[in-house]
């Protein structure tokens, strides 16, 4: 289920319906996912007390609610607090009543995860019994390590049910099986994997939920970036074999997930629509194809802001992928606003060459505009930096940086491509020659970003050793990597931390991001 931070009873309206849903199916157990009443994850919401006292209430009338499906076990997520303690819990709601109780054991620390700041662990397993077969509940994080399953085992279970908070990555869901193999199913427990979906700020969480038997064969598989709802028989403690999809190729897992991230991010914060500078390149024209799918056309504006730069096939490319897409397009020269710059500032500078402060008063124009569009008609601007251009710098400050949330900077400019091409595959909405002529900032005459930077197969291979596998240099060289361009690459993504701190949030698909992976101080004098 794709529940919403804080919405207690938004949520719990969609337990119940889920569970009407179940109970028509003849269900004896609903799996939700954790921390499903009140959202994941609620970070600093869980210091405050009356987010308990509101769950506590909200807990005990979903109890009520649930009582008209007669015998259905639903474990709902939620945080609690006893004995002064603050605990990850899932409790098991049947007839109105709470049956029991598990708190988390094993609290994740790391990556995007800071449980120990909110929770304390707890080692006391929960296991029920129906129609003859012993449900044993952990929670996420417990099944990533042995000790919570071996726990449940001894404690006499033989189906691990397991709510999860898991968010998406690239080739996450081969992990989870892995690690699920090695620690539930070794203990020769099946295990009910439900995971949550949805955007939440930077995170995506992905469903694909499943169901494992008690060897490590996978017997359901649920929707990738969509609610999903599915009965699962067992005989006994063993599983029955479901259909199995074909796994999603890894391009249209990403998109997918960028377009629940855009749609989540859009609509549970309440903005009406979105605008888009749309500069006839490839990441902008990316951006816009993504907000389309997630919200509509109606709901997306893209506007050109040429310069004396601009070239004349960004226009007509910007013309083509507008007509196709049926989006709201507006073009608003900033040759004016650039020329009163410069007179304003011809004293200043008198004597001095052109350089990139030039061609960052022409970033800052439009990131002027944009937001002066968004405050006057409460549309959010989406940006349309990657990956790769954030982590060197290449990007200005309130300029193309400015903006309310970051669409694709987690996506290397390399894996862009792969998404048009994957996005195109379906409809082809972004026009060929944008994918095919040399990527421009086009904020000097002929410029070509290959001016400043390494080719991206370059930078990118550089960047994901160094940054998302925390290789050092002398690994990097090794891996076949020119020693200069090595050292210029990682230089550049040290100086320019005091940028990223500043970019507005952004969709996380890899499994170290600029943001809440990525914790680097600005000022330091280390090198390697």
């Amino acid at each position: 289920m794709n529940s919403v931070v804080g919405d207690l009873a938004g949520n719990a309206a969609q337990i119940v319906d889920y569970a009407r849903r179940a109970a028509e199916q003849g269900s004896d157990i609903l799996v939700t996912p954790e921390l499903s009443l009140v959202g994941y994850p609620p970070e600093d919401l869980l210091l405050r007390s009356a987010f308990y006292a509101k769950t506590e209430e909200s807990l005990s009338d979903l109890a009520i609610q649930l009582a008209q499906f007669k015998d259905l076990h639903v474990l709902v997520g939620h945080p609690a607090v006893k004995n002064e303690r603050r605990l990850n819990a899932a409790s098991l709601l049947v007839n109105g009543k709470v049956a029991g109780a598990y708190y988390k054991h094993d609290l994740p620390n790391d990556m995007v995860f800071d449980e120990k700041r909110y929770f304390s662990s707890s080692d006391i397993p929960l296991v029920f019994e129906v129609k003859g077969t012993k449900f044993g509940v952990n929670i996420c994080e417990d099944t990533w390590l042995p000790d919570a399953p071996r726990m449940a085992r001894q404690a006499g279970a033989q189906v691990l049910l397991v709510p999860n908070g898991s968010p998406f990555h690239m080739s996450k869901q081969h992990q989870r099986y892995d690690v699920m193999r090695a620690n539930v199913a070794s203990q020769g427990l099946s295990l009910v994997y439900a995971n949550l979906v949805g955007g939440q700020d930077e995170l995506i969480f992905d469903g694909n939920s499943f169901v494992m038997d008690q060897h490590g064969h996978v017997c359901l598989h649920m929707q990738h970036c969509q609610p999903d709802l599915q009965l699962i028989e067992f005989d006994g403690a063993t599983p029955k074999q479901m259909p199995i999809a074909v796994p999603l190729a890894i391009e249209a897992q990403v998109y997918q997930a960028l377009v629940l991230g855009v749609r989540d991010y859009v609509g549970k914060n309440g903005f009406p629509s979105v605008v888009i500078g749309l500069s006839g390149g490839v990441d902008s024209a990316l951006t816009l194809a993504i907000a389309v799918d997630a919200l509509g056309a109606d709901k997306v504006r893209a506007v050109m802001m040429p310069s004396p730069y601009t070239a004349d096939i960004s226009w007509l490319d910007s013309r083509d992928m507008v007509e196709r897409i049926k989006v709201r397009y507006d073009e608003i020269s900033i040759s004016d606003c650039f020329t009163a710059f410069r007179t304003t500032l011809k004293d200043e500078f008198a004597g001095l060459a052109e350089d990139t402060t030039e061609e960052n008063i022409q970033a800052r124009i439009r990131g002027t505009i944009l937001m002066a569009l968004s405050n006057k008609y409460g549309s959010i601007v989406l940006t349309t930096g990657n990956k790769s251009e954030m982590a060197v710098g290449y990007c200005t400050l309130y300029g193309d940086m400015a903006g309310g949330f970051a669409v694709i900077k987690d996506i290397a400019k390399t894996l862009v491509y792969r998404l048009c091409a994957y996005r195109n595959s379906l409809s082809e909405v972004i026009p060929e020659r944008i994918l095919t002529r040399p990527p421009s900032a086009e904020l000097r005459p002929d410029q070509k970003d290959q001016d400043s930077l390494p080719p991206y197969e370059i930078l990118d291979g550089i960047m994901q050793l160094y940054m998302e596998e925390n290789q050092g240099r002398a690994e990097i060289i090794a891996a076949g990597y020119a020693e200069a361009d090595v050292e210029r690459i990682t230089r550049l993504i040290k100086i320019n931390e005091y940028k990223r701190r500043q970019a507005p949030v952004g969709i996380r698909v890899t499994h170290r991001a600029f943001g809440r992976d990525w914790r680097y101080p600005i000022t330091s004098k280390f090198r390697d």
